[in-house]
């Protein structure tokens, strides 16, 4: 095997003369272009010691590693985002070499073009609400607690636990209802939507139940538009603790899956 290999950030419109990249990538390594016909590929050369397959493997369930990897590859994304339309790669993409890159790039050109056409002049927004259940706010709909009939405190007792889970039950449904009329109006200002798995609780380290986590494909022209109706939502749907992130690079709608890590 040979002593480096080639590791992708993500693809780009060829720019022409070679410009300044800015940032450092993985392990401080250089960032280059490699160039097909009318795309280019963010690149940078890394240890074939540490990125051959075996040794991926491992380094993946290496959360020390992973994390400063991530940080390098977000980072030369980000620079790369913030002056031209850039498609991410997925983490850790690595080919044998440049010449492989360059084949990737010819063979799959229309589909690469087509991605970053896609993408022109957007950018992704990340919106998440969490709700609390035990809100009375939410718990709407809920029987009214009752005192002891003449069936005894037994029957009383079962009554009661019968009619908290109603209530929590409809507490949910409240917090999925509400949580879906602020997606469908937030759609109506973004080109595309993906919605995500509720994040981790204790690795997010959040209370509550998550009720909606989406991304959100929004042209930059309406940006200021979109996080104005974010804010506004937060406060009309004051159940909901409604959380905005973003601008990002378009991983969620542009992200591109393809190396050989062996």
């Amino acid at each position: 095997m040979a002593d480096s290999m080639t590791y992708v950030y993500g693809i780009v419109r060829d720019p022409g003369p070679e410009p300044t990249l800015g940032a450092q990538g993985i392990a401080g390594s250089a960032v280059r272009l490699v160039r097909q016909g009318e795309l280019a590929a963010l690149v940078s050369s890394v240890d074939a010691a540490e990125f051959g397959a075996e040794a991926l493997r491992k380094n993946l369930e290496d959360l020390e590693w992973l994390e400063a990897t991530a940080r390098a590859h977000n980072r030369v994304v980000l620079t790369s985002a913030a002056t031209t339309t850039t498609a991410p790669f997925g983490l850790a993409t690595v080919y044998f070499h440049d010449d492989r890159v360059r084949e990737v790039l010819a063979e799959r050109s229309e589909e690469f073009s087509q991605v970053l056409h896609s993408i022109d002049d957007s950018a992704e927004w990340g919106v998440k609400a969490r709700a609390d259940l035990d809100d009375p706010a939410l718990r709407r709909g809920a029987s009214e607690a009752g005192g002891e009939s003449a069936a005894g405190p037994g029957a009383s007792y079962l009554r009661q636990l019968k009619e908290q889970r109603e209530s929590r039950q409809n507490a949910e449904n409240t917090a999925f209802e509400l949580a879906g009329q602020v997606h469908a109006e937030l759609c109506s200002l973004a080109r595309a939507s993906r919605s995500h798995p509720p994040q981790n609780r204790e690795l997010a380290g959040y209370a509550g139940l998550m009720v909606l986590n989406c991304s959100y494909l929004v042209d930059k022209s309406t940006g200021d538009e979109f996080t104005a109706t974010v804010r506004r939502l937060s406060d009309d749907y004051a159940a909901l603790d409604v959380e905005l992130t973003g601008p990002w690079p378009p991983y969620s709608f542009a992200q591109i899956r393809e190396g050989e890590n062996r």
